[in-house]
């Protein structure tokens, strides 16, 4: 296993050449079987496959993580539910967080409500898992004795706006994620020093954000042109600047005078 570099190749066949108890954070964008085209593979299977397919990513996801460690995956409505009974009856894994990522614009519906979310899982592995509070939290709304004026938790509710298609910074990837998402992921629950893995890196967010951030990474593809596209963009700035909780700027309410 080399760290800091991208792997070539189906994720499942290379997480098996790892060592046991490697990683420390996991953080996985894998397709949601919604049909979108990856350039040299299409994202739809029968969903028996397609569960078929999740259960033996995950089984070397598992295998690899740290007793202390942690989880994320992004997934779509369709197949949430499913993969958190797969994450807690099949792997014995620890619920932590079922996150909402809210963004401001998003497909639009003239009948029935415009999706404006994705979900994302967090499970640990063991109950001595990192969380480090104090690296994420936000500034208080109000001013009160009983609050830590130190920050509150950002909650499960995240509100990150998507890299949008006319942006300087988008990638020629379908689905992208904010380097504001994978940086509260990769604050909250590794430190520096560790390794980050992500098993469908995609546009490479997550080794960019874990590299800045002083983090181990590894990231796989399937894709040739897309870890062409991560080593190029490792490439650039490593300054965080594509997207922020917007509840960063804000000043407490009834400050003392």
């Amino acid at each position: 296993m080399e760290l800091d570099r991208f792997y070539c190749g189906d994720a499942t066949e290379i997480m098996r050449t790892f060592p046991n108890n490697s990683i420390n954070l996991i953080c996985a964008d894998p397709p949601y079987n919604l049909g979108k085209d990856y350039g040299s593979t299409i994202d739809k299977k029968d969903w028996t496959e397609y569960e078929k397919f999740t259960q033996q990513w995950l089984s070397e996801a598992v295998r690899l993580l740290k007793d202390n460690g942690t989880i994320y995956i992004f997934m779509g409505v369709k197949f949430v539910s499913r993969l958190y009974t797969i994450l807690e009856n099949d792997f014995g894994l620890l619920f932590n967080s079922w996150i909402t990522w809210h963004y401001t614009q998003g497909m639009g519906r003239t009948k029935g409500f415009s999706p404006r979310h994705e979900d994302i899982l967090c499970f640990v592995k063991g109950k001595n898992y990192i969380f480090n509070i104090d690296d994420i939290r936000i500034p208080q709304k109000y001013y009160r004795k009983r609050n830590n004026m130190e920050g509150a938790n950002p909650g499960d509710v995240w509100q990150f706006s998507h890299v949008h298609y006319c942006s300087k910074e988008r990638e020629k990837h379908p689905t992208q994620k904010p380097e504001g998402v994978m940086e509260r992921m990769i604050r909250a629950s590794s430190n520096p020093g560790d390794i980050v893995l992500d098993p469908f890196v995609g546009s490479g967010t997550t080794c960019k954000v874990a590299r800045a951030l002083g983090r181990h990474w590894i990231g796989i593809d399937i894709n040739q042109d897309y870890i062409a596209m991560c080593e190029s963009r490792m490439a650039h700035s490593e300054t965080l600047f594509d997207s922020i909780d917007p509840r960063g700027s804000r000043k407490p309410l009834d400050l003392k005078k």
